[in-house]
Formats: structure tokens, sequence, C-alpha cells
């Protein structure tokens, strides 16, 4: 075996390198190394379909640490290489190039692929997704040849990349095949108002489509069809329909899981001396009920990372983070803290028209989410009504002019 570490890190992500923050802050002293599938040194994500897409960060700006942060605290960086097989008997990776790699623990947090198109033209030029500083750099270099793009998705990262396409002047066309955006993480009222101030914007958001085929010149795409026929013509496609979670090395090495890995409160899968973190790991998740789920967010990927590399330095830590999330599209903020998934009803909090707004989720009674679009004070004060799932009179939450903070007290 050519090299072998204490920890060895899958992934470099914002999961991959809180793991190793973590790790050092824990005043753990073996080994380290951070294996990444990318050239790049760990950098954010979110930025990809916002402040990087659009030129308003640079790219070092978007890098978690500067490479003598690593050099520093002793934590190899091995880039360029996709690990394919996990051995748990003989504590190794195998790497895409037949490298082998030995651990003491590994901790995964590779995270996961974009969905791709299942359609014909789905893999043509001008096709695109966006979870790399790769994928964000091939569409800015096609910019200047796109009058007219189309984007697919009514996701977060649709509505994002949608948002900064329009900005910059081109012709947008969204596409989602349910029947409001955001369908799947909010409720009605919140989906009802991002699809406004889209349209507002200029972008023709199309609900409840379907995509039959990409149409391309042979090589390069030129259009959308959609099931009933009608030909969208587009110089670019943007595909944000979801990610597929990178785990089958370790579902072939015997792993427990399916739409993820399994995990337990302390993020260890069910091999040994194996951990999971981050978009890939399911997990129990008390703000969901305790059903399994997997969150697509910065800060479960760092709250997990923290949990793992605590465990690992043998210091007590438990998963029972309150989820949270935010989006920035024009010049909305939105802000979201638990887990709407289930709710039986919804508060609106304030005028919508504002442009300042919250919505409120219960269940049986007790909240259990909030969405604040240009309302931080909501959004912090309402947090320990989240964690507290408290049940409050809907007319003094619907108040705008009575502060949640009154009411969490």
């Amino acid at each position: 075996m050519a090299i072998s570490y204490d920890i060895l890190i899958v992934g470099a992500g914002h999961g991959g390198a809180q793991a190793a923050i973590a790790l050092r802050q824990a005043r753990f002293e073996g080994s380290i190394a951070i294996v990444g599938d990318e050239p790049e040194l760990p950098y954010e994500r979110p930025p990809l379909s916002k402040e990087y897409f659009s030129g308003e960060k640079a790219f070092e700006r978007i890098l978690i640490r500067p490479a003598a942060f690593w050099d520093e605290r002793k934590v190899d960086m091995l880039l360029g290489r996709r690990v394919v097989r996990v051995d748990p008997e003989g504590h190794s990776v195998t790497t895409e190039d037949g490298e082998t790699i030995g651990y003491g623990h590994l901790i995964w947090a590779a995270g996961g692929s974009p969905r791709r198109l299942g359609c014909d033209g789905g893999d043509a030029m001008g096709v695109h997704t966006v979870r790399t500083r790769a994928d964000a750099d091939r569409m800015v270099a096609e910019l200047t040849d796109v009058a007219q793009a189309v984007v697919i998705g009514g996701g977060y990262i649709g509505l994002e990349a949608a948002a900064v396409l329009a900005k910059a002047g081109k012709k947008v066309v969204l596409l989602e095949a349910l029947d409001r955006v955001l369908a799947r993480v909010a409720g009605e009222p919140l989906s009802r108002f991002f699809e406004a101030e889209h349209r507002a914007h200029g972008v023709d958001v199309r609900l409840g489509v379907a995509v039959d085929c990409i149409e391309t010149d042979g090589d390069k795409v030129t259009g959308v069809r959609l099931k009933d026929g009608h030909v969208i013509a587009a110089q670019m496609v943007i595909v944000g329909i979801g990610i597929v979670p990178a785990v089958q090395p370790l579902i072939d090495a015997g792993a427990e899981g399916g739409n993820g890995v399994a995990i337990d409160g302390h993020c260890r899968t069910s091999l040994p001396d194996v951990f999971a973190i981050g978009d890939c790991a399911l997990h129990a998740n008390h703000y969901a009920d305790d059903m399994p789920v997997r969150l697509e967010s910065v800060q479960n990927a760092n709250d997990q990372a923290t949990v793992a590399a605590k465990t690992i330095a043998g210091v007590e830590a438990h998963y029972d983070a309150v989820p949270w999330f935010w989006s920035n599209q024009y010049d909305l903020k939105l802000q979201t803290v638990g887990l709407s998934t289930g709710h039986d009803a919804t508060i609106v909090r304030g005028d919508p028209a504002t442009r300042s707004f919250s919505v409120l989720y219960s269940k049986e009674g007790h909240i259990i989410a909030l969405d604040c679009v240009n309302a931080t004070k909501d959004y912090v004060q309402g947090r320990k009504l989240v964690v507290e799932r408290r049940a409050i009179d809907p007319a003094l939450l619907a108040d705008s002019k009575m502060p949640l903070k009154g009411l969490a007290e």
C-alpha cells in the first residue's frame, strides 16, 4: 500500500473541509487527508449558481480556506482523484486510476452528482448542470452567444440560475413539471410569490410542463421540445432537478442505505470505522419526526462533519441540529429554519406585496418551520418557536407588529 492516513476524508466540499477543521480543533494529532475528484481546494458551492456565476465573486473569494491554512494544519490534499471502491476489511479505498489509500477512519463526504435528463439530447453541448466550478465556468464561457436560455426545474438551483440569467439581460424560460415552483420544500404562498417575482423580472415561468427531448443541430442545443410538441428555442439549457447521492462504493461494500447511506446519530455507517456526512447521509431527523431524510445544505454538512470529527476524537457528540437554508434571488434573501414537510397549515405574516414577509408552517398546531423573505428578524426570533415546536394562536403569529421574540418567551 503506497500511502495510508489515520483519517481519510472522501469529498472536498463543505463537509469534508469542516471535518478536517473540526478534527484539528478537537486536538486530533494524527494524519489527515482529503480526497477530492476536482483539482481545486475546497470551495463554497452555493455561490456557483449565484455570485460566482454572475461574476460578483472571484473564485478566490469562495475558497473555504486558502492553501496555507491546510498546510499549517497538516491536512494533505489529494485532488483530482475519484474513489470508486471501498474495502472495509482492508481499511482502504481505491481510486479510478487504481491507486490504493489506506485509512484508520474513513469520513465519506462525497455529496452527489446532478441528476441529468434521461431524454434524447440530454448530453448535448450547451446543456448544463450546476455542481462544480467547471460547470459554472462552462456556462459563463457560453453566455455571450446566448439570447435565450431554458432552465429545467423550479427548485432553488433553477430559480437562482434564472435570476442571474435575467439580470444579465438574457431571455429566460423556466420549466417546472409540478404545478408550482419550490413545491417539494415550501408552501403555496411562498411558491406563488417567487413565481410572480420571476415573471416581474421577465422570466417566462411555465408550470405543469414535461420535457420530451432536447433538440440539437447535431452537436449543440437549439431548443427544448415539450411533450405537447411545442419547441422552445434555446442556446443554453440549465438542468436543476436534484442530485443522485454519491454512495455506490459504500453500498457495494455492504453499507446500509439506498437513497443515501444510512448513519446513526454519531454519523457512523454500518461499516466499521466508516462515517458519512452531508448531502449523501441518510439520517433520522428530529425535525422530520425522526423520519430518515437527506438534507442538501451547508448547515447539515458542517454540523454532521463536526459530530463525526468529535466522535473520532473521543469527544461526546450527537447530531440534533435544527436545519436551516438560504437562497438569494434578485434583491430577495430567503431564509428558512426547520422542515416544512408534513405541515397541515400555513400562516402568512406580513404582506408579500411589500416583499418582506414570512410564512410559518404548523403541524397539529405546533410550529415546525419558517420561510422568511427579507425578514431576518423573524428568522432569528422564530428559530426558538421551531426548536421548541411551540403552539401559538395563529392570529398572534400573523400580526407582523407583534415580534416573534415576545411569542417565544
